[in-house]
Formats: C-alpha cells, sequence, structure tokens
C-alpha cells in the first residue's frame, strides 16, 4: 500500500474517532453541531480522494473497487444527514424531547457509528469487519433508544436482541470460512485475510464453505433487513430519532450487504461450493412481496417508509443472486439511487413529523397547502422510490427486471408482482399526504431544505444521465462481482 493510499485511509478512519472524543465532552449544541457536520465533510474529502488513489492492501486493509463505491456513499450520506440532523435535534432539544447531555452522547454515538462503518468497508479482514459492523451496530441501538420513552426503549432493546442473534450467526459463519482456510494457508491472521482467502478458496473444503455461507447470509442478511429476519427494522425507524432512520435504510443496511457480496464472491471462486445465488434470488423475492403487501397497513410514516426499506434491499439482494454484469450493474446502481432517495424521503419525514406533532398517517394531510416545499418535496421523494421515470430508480429496476426477462422469464413474474404492489401502496398514501384534507395547525417550520434538495437532484440526475466515468466504474465493480 502506497504512502499517499495510507494517509487517505487514516484520514476515513481516524476523524470520525478524534471527533467522537472530541464531541462526548463539548458543552454547546450549536458548536458540537457544527463539528459534527465538519468531521462527516473531513470525512467524506478523504474518502473522495480514494478515488485518485491507487488500490492496494495490506495485512489489515484493503482498498479495490468495490469498496470504494462503498465508502463514497457511505461519507456522503453521513455528511448530508450531519447537515439535516443539526436542524432536526435543534428542535428536539427546544421542545424538551432531548436534554443537553443525551445531545452530546448522539453526537459522540453518530461518529462512532460512521467510523463503525468506515472500517468495516475498509478492513482486509474478515474478523475485523464482523467487529466493526457490530461496533456500528451496538451504537446505533443506543441511538435508537435515546429518547428514553417506553416504545424507544423497546424497539432498540428489540433491534439489540434479534441483531445479536444474527451478529451471532455471522460469527459462526466466520470461523467456519476460517476453519476451511487453516489447512491450505495455516493457522493464525493470514486465514482470515480476504485478499489472502481469494487467492486459496479454491483448495479450501467446499462442503465447510457451503454451511459457512448459509450462516453469514441469515447473520448479515438480518442486518439487511430481509425477510423474515426483519422485524427490528421498523420499530427502530419507528421510535429513534430519523436522522438515524435515514442512515440504518441508507447506510447500515448496506455495509452488511456488503458484508454478503464478500463472501458471495469467495463463493464463486471455490466451484464445488453451493451456489449462493439461488439462496439469495428466493430471499430477495420473498423480502420484496412480503414489504409490498405490508405497506397498505402501515399507520405510522416512519413505519411504511421503513417497510419501504426492506422491499427495496429484497430487490437490491435479488439483483445480486442473479448475477451476471448487467444483473450486478443494476444492484449497484439499486443500492446508490435507492440510499439516495430513501435518505432525502427520512430528511423530509422528519421535519413533517417535527411540524405535524405526530408520525401518524392519518393525521398527515395535504401537506401541499400547509407546507408546500416539505408536501411537494415528499411527493419527489415518494415517486423516486416507487420508481417513476424519469428518476433514477426507475432505470436501476428497468434493468433488474429487463436483466431477469431475458434469463429467467418465471422469476421476472413475482418480480413485476411485487413491485406493482408497492408501487400502488406508496401512490395511494401520497395522494393523502399531499392533497387530502388539511388537518392540524400550519406550524412554521425550520428545515434543513439543502440535504433534501442534494439527494433528490442527484436521483434525478441519474435518471436522465449517467456520467460515462461513473458507468465504467460499475461496470468493473459488476465484473469483479461474477
Amino acid at each position: 500500500m502506497n504512502v499517499l493510499l495510507a494517509h487517505n485511509v487514516a484520514l476515513v478512519l481516524w476523524t470520525p474517532i478524534v471527533a467522537a472524543a472530541v464531541l462526548a465532552v463539548l458543552p454547546s449544541y450549536r458548536l458540537s453541531a457544527r463539528l459534527n457536520m465538519l468531521a462527516s465533510f473531513l470525512t467524506l474529502a478523504a474518502a473522495l480522494s480514494l478515488f485518485v488513489s491507487r488500490p492496494g492492501a495490506n495485512s489489515y486493509i484493503l482498498v479495490d473497487d468495490l469498496n470504494i463505491v462503498f465508502i463514497v456513499l457511505n461519507t456522503f450520506v453521513g455528511f448530508t444527514t450531519s447537515v439535516f440532523s443539526a436542524s432536526y435535534i435543534g428542535h428536539e432539544l427546544e421542545t424538551g424531547r432531548l436534554t443537553p447531555t443525551y445531545l452530546r452522547f448522539y453526537h459522540a454515538m453518530y461518529q462512532v457509528m460512521m467510523f463503525g462503518m468506515n472500517l468495516a468497508l475498509l478492513v482486509n479482514n474478515i474478523g475485523l469487519m464482523w467487529v466493526a459492523i457490530e461496533l456500528a451496530t451496538l451504537a446505533t441501538v443506543l441511538m435508537v433508544g435515546i429518547y428514553r420513552t417506553h416504545e424507544a426503549l423497546e424497539a432498540a432493546w428489540k433491534y439489540f436482541i434479534l441483531a445479536s442473534v444474527g451478529i451471532a450467526f455471522a460469527l459462526f459463519g466466520t470461523i467456519l470460512v476460517y476453519m476451511s482456510a487453516v489447512p491450505v494457508v495455516g493457522e493464525g491472521l493470514p486465514g482470515m485475510t480476504w485478499t489472502v482467502l481469494v487467492a486459496k478458496v479454491s483448495a479450501f473444503d467446499p462442503a465447510l464453505l457451503s454451511v459457512a455461507f448459509i450462516f453469514l447470509f441469515l447473520g448479515y442478511g438480518t442486518k439487511v433487513g430481509l425477510a423474515p429476519l426483519h422485524a427490528w427494522l421498523p420499530d427502530a425507524h419507528a421510535e429513534g430519532p430519523t436522522p438515524i432512520s435515514a442512515v440504518l435504510s441508507g447506510l447500515l443496511l448496506n455495509v452488511a450487504l456488503y458484508a454478503i457480496l464478500r463472501f458471495k464472491m469467495l463463493m464463486a471462486l471455490n466451484g464445488r461450493a453451493i451456489a449462493p445465488g439461488p439462496l439469495m434470488v428466493i430471499i430477495g423475492l420473498i423480502s420484496l412481496v412480503f414489504a409490498a403487501f405490508m405497506l397498505y397497513r402501515r399507520r405510522d410514516i416512519k413505519r411504511l417508509f421503513a417497510y419501504s426499506s426492506i422491499e427495496h434491499m429484497g430487490i437490491i439482494v435479488f439483483a445480486f443472486g442473479m448475477g451476471g454484469p448487467l444483473a450486478n450493474f443494476a444492484g449497484l446502481l439499486q443500492m446508490t439511487m435507492h440510499s439516495l432517495t430513501k435518505s432525502g424521503i427520512f430528511f423530509t419525514v422528519g421535519h413533517i413529523a417535527q411540524v405535524k406533532g405526530t408520525q401518524k398517517i392519518a393525521d398527515i394531510r395535504g401537506l401541499t397547502e400547509t407546507h408546500p416545499l416539505l408536501g411537494w418535496s415528499l411527493i419527489v421523494g415518494v415517486l423516486a422510490i416507487a420508481g417513476m421515470p424519469p428518476l433514477g430508480i426507475f432505470m436501476s429496476e428497468f434493468l433488474v427486471v429487463s436483466s431477469t426477462f431475458a434469463r429467467s422469464p418465471l422469476l421476472a413474474i413475482p418480480l413485476v408482482f411485487g413491485l406493482l404492489v408497492a408501487f400502488g401502496a406508496l401512490l395511494l398514501r401520497v395522494q393523502g399526504f399531499a392533497f387530502g384534507e388539511p388537518t392540524g395547525n400550519a406550524t412554521p417550520v425550520r428545515a434543513s431544505y439543502l440535504p433534501i434538495f442534494a439527494h433528490f437532484a442527484l436521483v434525478l440526475i441519474a435518471g436522465l444521465y449517467l456520467p460515462p466515468m461513473l458507468v465504467t466504474w460499475f461496470q468493473h465493480v459488476a465484473r469483479m462481482l461474477g
């Protein structure tokens, strides 16, 4: 690993952890909010610099085209969420829902969470990746319960229990991968290093690898929010602060997906092991269809979009399960567009819940009349996440459907069915939100519109024009995924 790359990686990892230590003791809310934004921006700048650095690896750090896509997306949404969080959390402080002590804790945990996710994406060791994902999970668990209400603590406890079960499965799968590697590469660090495993995996015991992948998929699939392992996700979204909802849907689910993709690449290099594609296709379709129907029965606006996240993660896992250059390209594009769109939606929903004083869908009506900017922003977000042209998710879903029709027409039937069911549910909901009879008072709002507009503008641009450099990059990563 060259000196420039090592320097940039160090900035990506050390900036959030140093910021967390400072934010934990900083008394002023305004200063801590600005420092949180500054630290997130510096981390994003360091991540962007990885584009101009040559890929490299050592015993602990790996930088290649795959994780650069994830790390740049991760740090960008982390930065925009910190900007949104400044006004959102300020309102929570003014209304007494949070105290200054809890705010210091919130900002510190935000940076700890970012450090854990960044480390999971950059580490060259399957054991350290597991530790990093667990660290990010524990930080989000603490933030979900920060309001200290009965419902918030129950949601945090459910999240902790189910995530712990999932991470235990992932740990067992990691141990099995190490056990399969030991006869070939020997004991110690090499048996847990990605670059060594990739080079030697063809000689590993295929039976042990197959069992390992099943446990890894179930374990990390819990963090992805795949049905039937999803039960923690709606509660965590509904009861935690909205910035954490944006980070959960836009980032943490992707980090767990990254772990699955890394192990999928390992499996593909051992021709005698189980093919991971069929399992991913089945679970992806189950998640899509299940979540699509659940969208019709939600009474809480944040739970509604939590189930939308389950639906889209199902689509993404299905695309990667299908494999091949086109499906993998579509999965990468869907993942990127979903992260940008869903976090933008949660930015909008967070301010809507504050001005309406509720998250109940029945009490949120006529937003285009009472709060036009928020109302129309929500309309754009819902149309985007539903897959309407010319927004970016339409392009990625079109590629997923067309590649499925070309290779396996029968699988396209439940895929299109789930997409149409979800499309109908989201359009049904947005009519009431935007154009129903206004309810409540037209409370003034001090909203952070810049992150909302930035996310939706990127989604619109991606639907109309993808830069050739980005297309080439995604095509290369798609070939890496097999």
